[in-house]
């Protein structure tokens, strides 16, 4: 399959065809590879089972992981699910459009394929002018994970999406880089308290500014799940169904590096962990922060400047950009520090975390 390259004409105005082109592939039952403002998404006619279907072959995505369906508006995100609490209005009038994601009760025009078989789904309004423009042109909801092969770095610029997935998808459309660079948050307003599936663009501060305490969810896998739930897209062995994860983004491995993940919590541990890696022999890389270790490169390191250390969205928006770009120079290992957990230092500690399991 040839991927097409449909770039935006920045301020062009009136239609853009590249917008109208994208539309009439969705609307076929094709797949498209569009922006958002947190990743780059894969996206399809959340209607249509059969094109989210080939989202999970592109993809080598297991059918268990749900997906989450992006809409353009709150009328159109309304016809998608049977209630819409007091709780959702609150955080649909704040962060709508914006980097979260909610789990609402679905209506049956929702295929099983979206949910991985659940009630519930997760709904969200991208904001960023491509994305709203693709789903309203397309005049469908749009089924949409990250455009990535399923366990991989999730994918900021075009040229991600087009190393994984190149060949495989009708079509990527160009704006250029990912602003937010980690995924939406994902949050289940139904419950008492809410609870936060996934860490993301919109902070935990931010949600309980709103509506008081959230609760973190620790998803907790049984001893099946361990043993049969594989590490990559492989698909589960025939005889043995799978249980479904309850949100997008809770897999066991996710957001992972060809090479192996070290995490460390500070400056001191990190020259430990060059140290021990060096005698190794491996070949080392560093997402390195900004005026640590005098900011060069101790021995035959390979260092990626992630930027200052106290500005977790700059971290957030280079963090997936930089696990890639270290893996194209081969090397075996990357040591990554941790960042304080408030605001979207959350979200960061939890992709790097699923990546190096």
């Amino acid at each position: 399959m040839k991927t097409l390259h449909l770039c935006i004409v920045p301020g062009l105005e009136g239609p853009q065809p590249a917008i109208q082109q994208a539309a009439a592939i969705i609307r076929r039952g094709g797949l498209v590879a569009f922006p958002t403002e947190t990743v780059y998404g894969l996206g399809a006619n959340a209607l249509d089972r059969e094109a989210v279907l080939r989202i999970f072959a592109a993809k080598q995505r297991p059918a268990w992981d749900p997906i989450i369906v992006h809409a353009c508006s709150i009328a159109m995100a309304e016809s998608l699910v049977t209630a819409w609490p007091p709780a959702a209005l609150k955080l649909a009038e704040r962060f709508m459009p914006g980097p979260l994601t909610l789990l609402l009760p679905r209506r049956d025009i929702v295929p099983d394929v979206c949910t991985a078989g659940l009630p519930k789904v997760g709904i969200r309004i991208p904001a960023h002018p491509a994305a709203l423009a693709l789903i309203e042109a397309a005049g469908v909801p749009i089924a949409a994970p990250s455009a990535n092969r399923f366990g991989h770095t999730s994918p900021t610029t075009v040229s991600h999406v087009e190393r994984d997935l190149g060949g495989r998808i009708d079509a990527i459309l160009d704006a250029g880089p990912a602003e937010v660079g980690v995924e939406s948050t994902v949050l289940d307003p139904t419950t008492d308290p809410p609870v936060i599936y996934r860490p993301g663009g919109v902070s935990r501060e931010q949600i309980e500014a709103i509506l008081g305490p959230v609760r973190l969810a620790e998803p907790e896998l049984t001893p099946r799940q361990r043993q049969e739930r594989p590490l990559s897209g492989t698909p589960l062995r025939d005889g043995l169904p799978p249980e479904s994860l309850e949100s997008p983004g809770l897999g066991i491995r996710h957001y992972a590096p060809r090479a192996a993940l070290a995490l460390v919590n500070n400056e001191e541990e990190m020259k430990q962990a060059i140290a021990r890696h060096r005698t190794r022999g491996e070949r080392v890389g560093l997402m390195l922060p900004q005026g640590w270790l005098g900011e060069a490169a101790p021995g035959e390191c390979t260092v990626f400047a992630w930027g200052p250390f106290d500005q977790p969205e700059t971290l957030a928006q280079r963090l997936y950009e930089g696990l890639r770009w270290l893996d194209e120079c081969d090397v075996t290992v990357i040591i990554c520090p941790l960042p304080p957990e408030a605001g979207l230092g959350l979200a960061i500690r939890d992709r790097l975390r699923k990546a190096a399991k």
